[in-house]
């Protein structure tokens, strides 16, 4: 069997475009892959058409790690977000391709089942008023849909530091959930990479009564040192991950203990075998997996597979029960989240057929997306130019 083509599909919605990746075999087998980008469409298309001839176009679907290893040293020069993105998304459908020619999923290529059912958390969901009233009424949304956990963002569009109004209004929005979901469920607390170490520590204490299970990205990712400061500052388990793009720069973050739970994005990581290495490694150092996930149905197919096989996985992320519920029909096949998990894919290969008209109902947008604007959790691309 060899590759004969790639075909690319943008699914579009206000503030996130999703991009599909089929890749097409001489035996009629097609697989599908996808990952999110943020202001970066154009270049992954642009980087898949050249990786198509140059890499790609003639490679056995079933030689996966020589694939990726030709399309990220390949071309000589560094990979970052865009290459590891554009192989995520060959690969995943390399892996799909496969399942599907064997007539098993992909966990079980993976090494097979570990966990019967993954523990989903709720994201996109407060898209309200930022006030403890009606972040209160939204996470109740959240628990009566059945979820069992829930993350938000309660901290604006601070940057840096956080005054004291709107630290207290931030901390307010934090109460108001934690009351609405009580004290067994999950709450997980997203900095985005936000703060100084000494603003982070800080908030840290304040948030220690509403025991969140984490706080996300207390700091930029770039400096990985200021992560490990935070960590040795509070008693919070530190979740860090979603902007580190190759395994490899993961090293430095295990040595200085500086996370206690990690979140590659498979989309972005360089996909499922990628991600199921830095696993591996993540479990030498007793730290936790929990996949960053933003994408529509096939990334969330393939992080449940990834979720399948590995046994230090903790919790998967997932939008779009709150945020674009009608993307699903572009690939049906995912199991739905019901009382708090997701149960695990059966179907040969991801589980989802990718459907190309459906993914014609949704065109490309101008989408925008700016984390450091007024009423961003919003996801109004209009308040955030």
């Amino acid at each position: 069997m060899r590759i004969t083509r790639l075909t690319t599909h943008v699914v579009g919605t206000p503030w996130r475009n999703l991009t599909y990746v089929q890749v097409h075999t001489d035996e009629g087998l097609t697989g599908v892959g996808e990952t999110r980008m943020l202001g970066h469409t154009d270049a992954l298309l642009g980087y898949l058409a050249e990786a198509e001839s140059n890499h790609v176009a003639g490679s056995d679907p079933f030689a996966i790690e020589d694939l990726v290893r030709r399309m990220k040293y390949g071309d000589y020069g560094r990979a970052g977000e865009i290459v590891m993105s554009g192989i995520a998304c060959v690969e995943m459908a390399c892996w799909d391709i496969m399942g599907k020619a064997l007539g098993v999923p992909v966990w079980q290529l993976l090494g097979g089942k570990v966990n019967d059912r993954v523990k989903a958390y709720a994201n996109g969901w407060y898209t309200v008023e930022r006030s403890p009233e009606e972040f209160h009424r939204a996470a109740l949304g959240v628990v009566e849909r059945g979820y069992d956990a829930l993350k938000l963002d309660p901290f604006g569009a601070g940057r840096m530091e956080l005054d004291h109004e709107e630290t207290m209004r931030s901390i307010s929005l934090v109460e108001a959930v934690r009351d609405a979901i009580g004290p067994a469920r999950e709450l997980l607390v997203e900095m985005h990479g936000r703060f100084s170490p000494a603003t982070a520590i800080r908030l840290a204490g304040m948030l220690e009564p509403f025991a969140p299970s984490w706080l996300e990205e207390p700091c930029p990712p770039e400096n990985l040192k200021a992560l490990a400061k935070v960590a040795e500052h509070t008693g919070l388990p530190i979740a860090t991950g979603e902007r580190i793009h190759d395994r490899l720069e993961f090293r430095e973050l295990f040595e200085l203990q500086a996370a206690d739970v990690i979140q590659p994005d498979v989309g972005h990581i360089g996909g499922l075998w990628e991600a199921r290495k830095l696993a591996a490694t993540a479990e030498t150092h007793f730290v936790m997996m929990a996949p960053h996930n933003v994408g529509g149905p096939v990334l969330t197919a393939a992080s449940l597979h990834l979720a399948a096989a590995t046994p230090n996985f903790k919790i998967q992320e997932h939008f779009n029960d709150f945020a674009d519920t009608e993307v699903k029909k572009v690939a049906p096949g995912v199991p739905e989240v019901v009382d708090g998990y997701f149960a695990i894919p059966t179907g040969p290969g991801l589980g989802v057929e990718f459907d190309p008209d459906a993914a014609a109902e949704f065109p490309r947008q101008r989408a925008k997306f700016d984390l450091y604007a007024d009423d961003w959790h919003l996801r109004d691309p209009e308040r955030t130019r």
